[in-house]
């Protein structure tokens, strides 16, 4: 069992329990996935790049994603329907505890100027999305071997019912979000 998940089951539960008065175990919000995303639109002119972001993204995330094909054509942007244009990954149980326990003690560190999470990625119905600009700030990727710099979304799905609770559940997690 990851360390992670221990600590949210010791420490935060009977935190968020007495904050929120709940009365079961049950009721307490938890963490069902973390998404993560690569939208790369460049892959139109150069779809080797797709090759290259399927490798960054499993060795990040340590799971095989999946490829994201367009919907529709657009010819402005000169997109068929069918073309690959991203990759993705959803990421439950241990490996979802291992990349977040990653993500906060080792990945944000790095970001160069950082003073923390932004608040305003709560979408009102408890869950978190952020982006990140530099997928190389993971220690597993090694910035030598990447030909372009690639960003992400990272979105993190709770079970909670208001921004309110999911806030309270990532900051107990170790989420440094910014001060208000």
């Amino acid at each position: 069992m990851s360390w992670l998940r221990e600590y949210y089951q010791n420490e935060v539960v009977p935190k968020l329990m007495d904050r929120f008065n709940y009365k079961n175990k049950l009721e307490v919000p938890r963490l069902l996935k973390i998404c993560l995303n690569m939208g790369l639109g460049e892959a139109v002119q150069n779809p080797k790049i797709i090759d290259q972001a399927v490798e960054e993204l499993a060795v990040i995330a340590g799971q095989r994603p999946c490829i994201r094909r367009a919907k529709k054509s657009i010819a402005a942007f000169k997109l068929r329907e069918g073309m690959p244009i991203g990759v993705m990954v959803t990421l439950r149980g241990e490996r979802m505890y291992d990349f977040l326990a990653r993500f906060i003690n080792f990945a944000l560190p790095r970001v160069r100027d950082f003073r923390g999470v932004p608040h305003k990625g709560f979408d009102g119905r408890g869950n978190f999305t952020m982006g990140i600009n530099d997928h190389t700030i993971f220690p597993e990727v090694d910035p030598n071997k990447v030909e372009k710099i690639k960003g992400m979304n990272i979105t993190f799905v709770t079970s909670a019912q208001n921004d309110e609770e999911a806030f309270e559940l990532l900051k107990l997690l170790g989420m440094p979000f910014r001060r208000r």
